[in-house]
Formats: C-alpha cells, structure tokens, sequence
C-alpha cells in the first residue's frame, strides 16, 4: 500500500515515518493534488504539530494555500451570481464549488481550477450572454470545438474571465449527449437544494455523489483521480448517517441511469481507501451487471489508475491502465460513428500544428 494511501485511510500512521519517506509522501500528495486535504487529515486527528519541522512547512504552506483559495473562490462565486442575478433562475454549482457551498467534507483541502454550474438547457444562451457582458469569453474559438461543444456535448466551451483569468464551465447535463448514460437533466434540476439565504443551489447529496462518481469513472483523465476518488470517500463517509441515505442513493442511480457509476463508487473507495459501505450495498454493487471476467480486468485498471504517483515514480503497468481507462472514456462517451471522424479530426488538427 502506498504511503498517501495509508496516510489517508489511517492518518496516525505518518508519525511512524522518517524523512525520506515523508519526502516521498509529499510528493505524491502534491502530484495528486490531495497536500493540503491530507494536512486537513492530520489537522482533524491531532497530529499535525507532532510530525517533523521539514515536511511541517510543507503542510503548512498548502493550508495556507487553501485558505487563500476560498477567498478567492468566495468572491468569485458572488461575482457569478451577480452576473446571473437578472436571469432569474437558481444558480446550481457542481463539484468542488458545491462542496464548498454546502459546507461538506470534501471541500476540505480541496484546489481546483474552475467553477462548474448547471443551468437548464433552454436557458444557455441567455447565461452565455450574462456572461460574456460581465467579462468572460469563450476559450476556443475553433469552429469544429465550438461545434463539438454545442451540439454533442453536456456543456458549451469553457470560459475565461478578461482580467481575473479564473475559469468557468456552463453545463445543461453531467454526462454528454451522445452517451448512452446520459441522465434526464430535468430529474437532476427538480432534485436541488437551495443554500439557506442565497440563490446558491447543489445537487440534493445523492446526486452529488453520483455526479462525482460519473465524472471519475466516465471520464479519462486520472492524474487527479486519488483526489477525486478522495471527494466520494468524504461524501459517502458525510451523508451515511442521513436517514435511509443507501437506499435513497441507490433509487436515484435507477433514476439518473448511473447504476454502473455507483457501482464502482462503492467498489473502489471500498477496495482503495476502506470506505465503510453496508455489506449488502456492497454486494449488490459487486453483482450490479458485470460478469465476473470483466469486472476483474476492471480491478485491474481502476486500482493501478487510482493510485496516487508522481511522475516517472509511475509504474509502466500505471501508464497503461491510464491509457486503456482514456480510450475506454471516449468509448463510452460516443457511438462509434461520431468518435472515429471526431479523432481523425482532431489527430489531423494536432498534425498541422506540429507542422506549422
């Protein structure tokens, strides 16, 4: 088990290292983007002023980093809730600026690069709009991306504020359009909960989980995956002393289409970070719908993906698993007819860039 895992799931356990191993522990810590939740860990046990002077400084830089950033991140949400406060419609916030909102574990030590919302599709014009008048722009401006976007995507292009270069992603679903698991938006917006005394709304906690599951486990990028798989770890931990919340959880899944997101919510914060998760919810994750076969080459990839690394500290079988797990996003992300002239496309663009 590797340092980051062990710190993370038993955090008395780094009193017990020396130096080269909390070398190594912060860097992977750094690289997976978890330092300064990992300082909220030792911060929450009472064994942060007990560990060295060197990885201290450490620790208590990237805290102080984190703390840095919720001003930052606070002001930015008010400035886009006063660009959208004509509009008229609840500002729904997604992922880690949803955490932070509602006050959840998994905003603790949380850093991330832009703020996500989720508005309803017939209203994205009038967003985009309120937007780009209170200073963002589109960060694309290639045709085939914009099309690429609008037509087949779950959000329109990213944007970019002119002056305070901060970033925001406008989405009308959490899975694109083309996917075959793609949920009724609708069911996500009527399931929200507004934040007492603002117009900040999150997914109801069910749906958070969810979506944190389907943006990890649909998606193909895993350089942060500990982190996110770190966010499912917290919710799940948070909201399993809501009343009936296994059961909730699992109705919602059946309702959004997410069954096989959840599924592997449950089986790899279980298997990754011991999670606790009631046997017979566990059991029926392991049963939901995946032979035997399958599911172990699953394991295989998703455990090796999952771990926390730092750069050529990565093992080949690492690399590969990450690969697989990228090409398997955009499997699951369009039918074969679109994906195939979507990468010729964009394999003939990166070509021409290389020449030019």
């Amino acid at each position: 088990m590797s340092l980051l895992r062990t710190a993370f799931i038993k955090p008395e356990s780094v009193l017990s290292l020396d130096l080269p191993q909390w070398s190594q522990l912060i860097r992977h810590a750094r690289r997976a983007n978890v330092l300064a939740r990992l300082g909220f860990y030792l911060k929450t046990a009472g064994i942060l002023e007990k560990i060295p002077a060197q990885p201290l400084l450490h620790i208590k830089s990237s805290l102080t980093f984190a703390k840095a950033f919720e001003c930052s991140l606070q002001w930015e949400i008010h400035c886009i809730e006063a660009a959208l406060k004509p509009l008229d419609i609840p500002l729904v916030f997604l992922k880690g600026s949803a955490y932070y909102v509602a006050g959840n574990s998994a905003a603790k030590g949380r850093i991330f690069s832009d703020i996500d919302i989720l508005v309803p599709e017939n209203r994205l014009l009038e967003v985009e709009v309120a937007l780009i008048n209170a200073g963002w722009i589109t960060s694309t401006l290639d045709p085939y991306d914009q099309k690429y976007y609008r037509q087949w995507m779950h959000e329109i292009p990213p944007m970019r504020h002119l002056r305070r270069q901060t970033s925001i992603d406008v989405h009308h679903n959490i899975l694109p359009k083309t996917c075959k698991f793609s949920p009724d938006a609708n069911k996500l917006l009527a399931n929200t909960v507004q934040i007492p005394g603002t117009n900040a709304w999150v997914l109801a906690p069910e749906d958070r989980v969810l979506h944190s599951a389907t943006h990890l486990f649909n998606g193909g990028e895993f350089e942060q995956g500990f982190r996110d798989l770190s966010d499912l770890d917290l919710l799940l931990k948070e909201f399993a002393s809501q009343e009936n919340f296994w059961t909730q959880l699992r109705y919602r899944a059946e309702v959004l289409n997410q069954q096989t997101a959840l599924c592997y919510a449950l089986r790899y914060t279980n298997k990754i970070l011991n999670t606790p998760i009631p046997p017979e919810i566990l059991n029926n994750a392991a049963n939901r719908g995946n032979a035997k076969l399958s599911l172990f080459f699953l394991d295989l990839l998703f455990v090796s993906a999952l771990q926390p690394g730092y750069g050529c500290h990565n093992n080949p079988w690492t690399e590969i698993a990450r690969f697989c797990l990228f090409v398997r996003s955009h499997w699951l992300k369009m039918p074969v007819s679109l994906l195939l002239p979507h990468l010729l496309k964009k394999s003939l663009k990166q070509m021409n860039k290389l020449i030019a």
